[in-house]
């Protein structure tokens, strides 16, 4: 069984500036993802612009280069390949960990590989830096698990000429609504609230209500979906019930940690902010050894945390490792 100091749950940015952070003060560490190195990323809709400048997505001190004011998707993906090149992180890329065992000092973490295969790796300490992207908030309805439904949008060429029910107001719906409208889908909003988002990125949120306004888009807000069925969608509305011809559904509700994964592991929510109980200096939770890195920190207020300053997890909590570490080798 092959042993290491820090296993990382997770390869993203925040895992990768974590296994950084680790190395630099002399110690092993091993990441663990289940797709691939930057999964969320990868899965983010193809033509994504990031919201920030390439310099608040830097980690490991390697500077991040782009053609444009804010880096793209693919720039993005091909600086982070370069980051996990240049400090030759060990990365196992599609290889999931079902869970760990032991205590601080002495974990066992099991894995699977896509191939059915069962590892065991020991590690001193634990870190979970697995993100929210991958867990769903479902809308808890009948017909959610037709294959017309879809929770990740990545591009909107499939869906011309379809009617399409997008479900949800704020960036990623509107971005979606607005790619699918051009490409020629006949586009419906739904959404509970009285409008769209306020926090709507500006040059985009002017652009889908003119989109409404004009008829071009259709919206029912202050409205929730009942039931989706394979040709059309009930929807809840102000005036009553109303069913729309639907042939796909975007789900985009926004998505959660893995809670579960961490009540199964013993760390567990604040009751009073959903927010995993932490040690706010150093990022361990209540299990001795296992730290919590990223937006995963922040539990469901997944609007708190992001790469720009979740990447500076990996400073303190590679910190907080060493000290722990180095107190137990020998004189």
């Amino acid at each position: 069984m092959e042993r290491f100091d820090v296993a990382i749950v997770g390869a993203g940015p925040t895992g990768l500036a974590c296994g950084i952070e680790v190395e630099r003060r002399g110690f092993s560490a091993v990441l663990f993802d289940k797709g691939c190195v930057v999964n969320s990323i990868y899965h983010y809709p193809i033509n994504l612009v990031f919201f920030t400048t390439p310099e608040l997505l830097e980690i490991g001190d390697i500077p991040m280069t782009s053609l444009n004011e804010k880096p793209g998707r693919t720039e993005a993906l091909k600086y982070y390949r370069r980051v996990a090149d240049h400090f030759h992180l060990n990365v196992h890329q599609y290889e999931r960990v079902l869970g760990f065992d032991g205590s601080d000092g002495d974990f066992i973490v099991q894995t699977e590989m896509l191939s059915g295969e069962r590892y065991c790796y020991g590690a001193k300490k634990i870190i979970l830096a697995t993100g929210y992207y991958d867990i769903p908030n479902w809308l808890n309805v009948p017909g959610e698990g037709l294959e017309k439904v879809i929770h990740y949008y990545r591009e909107a060429h499939p869906y011309y000429n379809q009617d399409v029910l997008i479900v949800g107001a704020k960036n990623s719906a509107c971005i979606a609504a607005l790619e699918l409208f051009w490409t020629g889908a006949r586009v419906t909003m739904v959404h509970r609230g009285a409008g769209i988002s306020k926090n709507v990125k500006y040059w985009i949120k002017p652009n889908i209500e003119n989109r409404i306004k004009n008829g071009e888009v259709k919206a029912y807000f202050h409205s929730t979906v009942k039931e989706i069925r394979l040709h059309d969608v009930v929807l809840n509305t102000p005036e009553g019930e109303v069913t729309v011809k639907n042939d796909f559904v975007f789900a985009m509700t926004g998505y959660r940690p893995d809670f579960e994964f961490m009540a199964q592991h013993g760390i567990h929510l604040d009751p009073a902010t959903s927010k995993p109980i932490t040690n706010r200096e150093t990022l361990e939770s209540e299990r001795a050894g296992v730290y919590l890195a990223g937006v995963i920190v922040a539990g469901t207020h997944t609007n708190e945390i992001f790469i720009e300053n979740g990447r500076f997890h990996g400073k303190v909590i590679a910190e907080s490792i060493a000290e722990s570490l180095k107190a137990l080798q020998p004189v």
